[in-house]
């Protein structure tokens, strides 16, 4: 049986996020996504705690669900902000942690709750080091699942270009031995984290980290179970072990799309890839400050193969790229992907048939008995790779075109302050062609 699951979300508690994201909407959303095992996010806030406690009920296998809608499955998850200096440096670290238990959580929240306000924030900061958090984690649950998130984020992943450190052990010491897994963040993906030979053990998950429900699913996992062995533990077996039976592939964004894929500044409208940087010895040309160096540039410092040498790479988890569904959309209708008639596009195409991963899986055939040719042209080509995108970076989003036909992904530079400068080179010196990229939607 097939389960899609998200394993790192936010609920209404924390900051820039939709007060809509309760119980209800969470699950509502994964039910349109598709997702069958949902992150309830944010364990840590007293109130958010107190819901959950309230609200969901035991399967008895360290799963749950909410009474209004019990086909969604929820994992008891939060991210955790570790603040603190080490080797003279500032560090700031994100780190997802689930449970089995609201026991655990119970025991977990109270040893934090000594270091820090917990009701500040869905995802608190918390001034001790990444090393201590794990250790609090483990001492409550040997079965904690436990993984460093959007890892290369430039301001709060473990190796991130900003406050991030050059191996897991320099920021998690000892405690590195309780982490299950790495999340790759939607600025890479996995082929991008294969270049680094120290991230062989690890599995490699995807999360959507939603602040809304429409967000849902633009990342995530999927998973080969039988019905009567879909548990925590289950799940948490199959991503430790990397085991390909189980934990079948990811889905991710093009990492392109991410809004730290490049490194710029977004202030000053710059974009440049590692390339350009280096040239610039990454200072910003027009404010003359250092650049924000994003993922594509930060992963090939620490990188020890070139890509094609990471294609090759053994006993990794499979992966395919996606563009959500109301991203689609809007293009095809040429509306923002917020507006009223992407909306009820969305939940027509939905509602015929089934889910919105089931709609971004389905054959043309399928999809032209239930949407317009352009629409159904578009979701294949995006799932092919048959896209033009500018890259994200600094905060800004990447822009992922499927409105014109294309042989393979093309990277276009962004604005650089007095215009539009195009590079069709990108896609060379990004990496960003389609070859060797897994596009079969089998695993749906």
């Amino acid at each position: 049986m097939k389960l899609i699951a998200d394993l790192h979300i936010h609920s209404k508690y924390s900051r820039a996020t939709s007060p809509d994201m309760n119980l209800a909407e969470i699950a509502k959303w994964a039910r349109l996504k598709g997702i069958n095992i949902v992150a309830t996010g944010d364990f840590t806030h007293p109130q958010w705690f107190a819901e959950l406690r309230k609200n969901l009920k035991s399967l008895g296998n360290g799963l749950f669900f909410c009474a209004d809608i019990p086909d969604i499955k929820f994992m008891l998850t939060s991210e955790v902000s570790n603040i603190f200096e080490s080797a003279g440096k500032g560090r700031k670290v994100h780190t997802c942690i689930c449970f089995p238990e609201l026991d655990h959580v119970s025991q977990f929240n109270d040893l934090l709750s000594k270091k820090a306000d917990l009701s500040a924030d869905g995802r608190p900061a918390i001034s001790i080091t990444a090393e201590e958090t794990l250790e609090y984690a483990a001492s409550v649950s040997a079965n904690a699942l436990i993984f460093p998130a959007h890892v290369w984020t430039p301001f709060f992943g473990v190796f991130g270009s900003k406050t991030g450190f050059d191996s897991l052990e320099d920021c998690y010491g000892t405690s590195t031995k309780y982490i299950t897994a790495l999340e790759t963040g939607l600025s890479s993906d996995p082929l991008m984290n294969w270049r680094v030979s120290a991230l062989d053990k690890y599995a490699l998950v995807s999360n959507s980290d939603a602040h809304s429900g429409p967000k849902l699913g633009r990342e995530a996992n999927v998973f080969d179970l039988p019905a009567n062995q879909a548990s925590y533990l289950a799940l948490r077996d199959a991503i430790a072990g990397k085991d390909r039976k189980r934990f079948i592939t990811t889905i991710e964004f093009y990492p392109e799309e991410g809004k730290y894929h490049y490194d710029g500044h977004r202030g000053c409208n710059i974009s440049q890839s590692p390339d350009e940087s280096l040239k610039a010895k990454c200072i910003c040309p027009v404010c003359r400050r250092r650049l924000t160096v994003g993922v594509l540039n930060r992963i090939g410092q620490l990188a020890d193969r070139s890509e094609s040498d990471a294609k090759n790479v053994t006993g990794t988890i499979p992966y395919i790229h996606l563009v959500p569904l109301m991203e689609l959309l809007a293009q095809c209708l040429g509306k923002k992907p917020a507006s009223k008639p992407v909306y009820e596009e969305y939940f027509k195409i939905v509602k015929a048939i089934g889910s919105e991963f089931a709609v971004l899986s389905a054959d043309f055939e399928t999809l032209s008995r239930h949407a317009n040719a352009e629409i159904a042209d578009a979701i294949i080509r995006a799932r092919e790779g048959k896209i033009r995108v500018v890259p994200g970076y600094d905060g800004v989003f990447g822009v992922i075109d499927v409105t014109r036909k294309e042989d393979g992904a093309i990277v276009i530079a962004a604005e650089h302050g007095k215009g539009e400068k195009k590079d069709e080179r990108g896609a060379k010196k990004g990496g960003t062609k389609n070859k060797g990229r897994q596009t079969t939607l089998a695993y749906f």
